[in-house]
């Protein structure tokens, strides 16, 4: 299977794919250069960077930097913002930096969880890269925005959740480590769905009820049929598009994608996981990250394993509820309800006290939230 950061970006293979076949003719060089680009992001090797090479004051605990690529296809670029040095005029720059520092903030203050690493990781971004780049993505050490067309895809900074989404990849790559292919690429991800849309809740400070559970609100151009690139509410009604083609997500195992291409459908199948998180979180109510989102933390950062799958993962969320809130409990009964609903039934056994051993997992002290 492939490493996660190869193939981690906002657009999905299959609507790139769409696009170069069925756009017009700029339409096509634009999706066609994306793909090249994504394959050559994902294939650099260079060093992460660490910080500034002209800073000299203390680095702070949350350390964003960002760089403007001009356009080149050379990474980082040249810098234009950090923490200390935050000024600038582009829009793009101070979306990534405030972006990212939502993300570190929704996982610190919630979770306790001191960046990506949580060892301090700088968040670095890079603005402006190459030409007819149309995506964002996350290629193992650092955010890469393209532009966007203004016809397709406005620019990639401009949804708090899709930079969440690709920053969660990072938190996945330095947890779990899922593989990025079929089911475990699927939940990987399903998790950057789920944390991208609790840190946009968690911003505008939203309950579950009040959230429109779209992934992607605002990326879509003019030209676009569409409301997002996803939807957790009701997977498979985000876009159909001539261009971009039709929201393939399934919300149920039943209708589940044996796919060639994306890795194993990650961006088609993780749909299913989603709608499980969405009624799990409306079922609850109150805050997504309360409740729901400490659970899919612990399993995140203690219980799974690179290859696990849907039911791996919906057994892991199961016990993990009943170890957090009780064996048995509502929250409990109600996660298991919300996987049978989507085709992933628990079995008995874990919903009782003494779990199977490979479900024995070490407890998280969490932060306390407010209420």
């Amino acid at each position: 299977m492939r490493n996660i950061h190869q193939s981690c970006s906002a657009i999905p293979l299959h609507i790139q794919q769409h696009v170069a076949k069925y756009g017009d003719a700029e339409a096509r060089i634009r999706a066609a250069a994306t793909m090249r680009h994504t394959a050559r992001i994902a294939e650099d090797r260079s060093p992460a960077l660490i910080r500034p090479a002209n800073a000299a004051a203390p680095l702070p605990a949350k350390r964003r930097i960002v760089y403007d690529a001009h356009h080149k296809q050379t990474l980082p670029g040249k810098l234009v913002m950090a923490d200390g040095n935050a000024v600038s005029s582009d829009v793009e720059a101070m979306e990534a930096f405030d972006g990212s520092g939502v993300t570190y903030d929704f996982f610190n203050k919630v979770f306790g969880r001191k960046s990506i690493d949580d060892k301090g990781l700088p968040l670095i971004s890079t603005i402006h890269y190459g030409r007819n780049f149309d995506n964002a993505m996350w290629n193992g050490r650092q955010m890469v925005y393209g532009d966007g067309d203004g016809k397709l895809f406005n620019r990639f900074t401009i949804a708090t959740d899709v930079m969440a989404h690709e920053l969660t990849h990072g938190v996945t790559q330095k947890t779990a480590g899922l593989a990025y292919s079929g089911q475990p690429g699927a939940l990987n991800e399903h998790l950057s769905d789920a944390f991208g849309m609790m840190t946009k809740q968690w911003m505008l400070g939203l309950i579950a009820s009040q959230s429109d559970w779209l992934i992607g609100k605002g990326l879509l151009g003019p030209l676009v049929r569409g409301k997002a690139i996803r939807s957790m509410k009701a997977p498979g009604s985000a876009y159909d598009d001539p261009v971009l083609g039709r929201d393939p997500q399934p919300a149920h195992m039943r209708n589940y994608v044996d796919a060639a291409d994306d890795n194993g459908g990650v961006h088609i199948n993780s749909g299913i996981p989603n709608h499980a998180f969405y009624l799990i979180a409306i079922r609850l109510g109150g805050n997504a990250w309360v409740v729901p989102g400490r659970i899919w933390y612990v399993v995140l950062t203690t219980m799974l394993f690179p290859h696990a799958g849907f039911q791996d993962f919906a057994s892991a969320t199961v016990v993990a509820a009943g170890a957090e809130y009780g064996v048995g409990s509502t929250i409990q009964m109600t996660v298991a309800q919300a996987w049978s609903d989507v085709g992933l039934a628990v079995p008995p056994p874990l919903l009782r006290k003494k779990q199977p051993a490979r479900f024995h997992w070490r407890r998280r002290r969490l932060p306390r939230l407010a209420a």
